[in-house]
């Protein structure tokens, strides 16, 4: 795995865990959810076209067969991400 300018992967993670912990800080339940299903929604976009982008780009290459997995993936995760969204709008407190 490449080393990523912030440290690692585990500090991606405590990044992204420290983000948020931040952005969801006093929310409601409901609120939290719309906002988590917005956040895992804008986030699979993004890698769903990172992956698209490279697996069009590296078709025939060795690594080719691990970028179109994870096209496969984040298309997967990015109809279920927009599921969540959508029922996290129709909760009665996030449509106050």
């Amino acid at each position: 795995m490449t080393e990523s300018p912030r440290g690692g992967p585990s500090n991606v993670r405590k990044d992204a865990d420290t983000l948020l912990a931040d952005l969801l800080d006093g929310l409601a339940a409901a609120e939290a959810s719309t906002v988590l299903a917005a956040v895992a929604h804008g986030a699979a976009v993004r890698l769903h076209k990172v992956a698209r982008a490279e697996a069009t780009a590296r078709k025939g290459q060795p690594d080719w067969p691990v970028w179109a997995q994870l096209q496969n993936a984040s298309r997967s995760l990015l109809l279920q991400a927009s599921t969540c969204r959508d029922f996290s709008q129709k909760l009665p407190e996030a449509q106050n």
